[in-house]
């Protein structure tokens, strides 16, 4: 049963949920602005941070149960009748051919999709593994994670404001401790958070920019239609701003075949 638990990432999430909501508390009782501002009947601001809490906890969730583009198998797609793997792939020679996934039997594995050992499925446009959300990063999420790392960052920021404001002064070390220790806790784990996700949204909106995943930009020498690209070639960067639209405001699946075919071929 616990490994069942473990296994669906009921633990990560309700971690991840009771952390967020016990720090949260903590500002919200301790002699903070927030307290401060109820105090003096100022309930805007005490709201507004509220709200931005409550966003990211159903942004969490969304990233967190949304599929990121799993593949359909075979047998799926034998039952379903859907014709959502069925597009088109280019015969040309100048594209690499369609690899078969040996975890899952899938005969055709579309370009940019791996597969997952974790969640023992193969993803659309794999990103990576987020042991955070305890789900893949994938197609059809990943804009969802990024903007859920935006607003996370938001409140961390502001949640570290608001415990700085509420440390107090003390006559020796030791009472400050104990005056000031489940706020120094709470900025110390907000602090820390506040560091990751900060990295994490750079690392990702550089990729997103340039339109390479995090599994393409760790292990390019070993990816079949990367490896024989130039180290400064990327058969989908359509530039910039282009690329950062795309991502941001098309809602729909990619044939990478085609983009992959149309790149090199002008390339050449």
């Amino acid at each position: 049963m616990v490994h069942n638990m473990f296994r669906t990432g009921f633990l990560v999430r309700a971690t991840h949920t009771l952390l967020t909501w016990v720090i949260t508390l903590i500002l919200f009782l301790h002699n903070t602005d927030l307290r401060k501002c109820e105090e003096r009947g100022e309930l805007l601001l005490p709201l507004l941070f509220f709200l931005l809490v409550v966003l990211s906890v159903l942004l969490y969730f969304a990233v967190s149960l949304m599929d990121p583009g799993f593949v359909l198998t075979d047998t799926d797609k034998g039952v379903q009748g859907s014709n959502e793997e069925m597009e088109s792939m280019i015969p040309q020679s100048s594209t690499p051919r369609l690899r078969r996934c040996g975890y899952c039997l899938l005969q055709q594995q579309p370009m940019r999709a791996k597969h997952c050992q974790t969640c023992k499925r193969c993803v659309r446009r794999f990103d990576h593994h987020c042991p955070w959300i305890e789900n893949c990063v994938g197609e059809r999420n990943h804009r969802w994670f990024i903007v859920y790392l935006l607003v996370q960052l938001l409140a961390l920021l502001w949640a570290l404001h608001i415990a700085l404001s509420g440390i107090s002064p003390s006559v020796t070390w030791e009472l400050w401790f104990r005056v000031n220790g489940f706020l120094l806790a709470a900025l110390g784990i907000v602090g820390v958070f506040s560091v990751v996700v900060v990295l994490l949204l750079g690392c990702h909106l550089y990729l997103v920019s340039i339109n390479c995943t995090t599994w393409e930009f760790m292990s390019r020498h070993r990816i079949s239609y990367l490896k024989n690209c130039g180290n400064e070639e990327n058969p989908f960067d359509r530039g910039v701003f282009c690329n950062l639209w795309d991502f941001f405001c098309i809602c729909r699946m990619v044939v990478w075949e085609q983009m992959y075919h149309r790149n090199t071929t002008n390339s050449v």
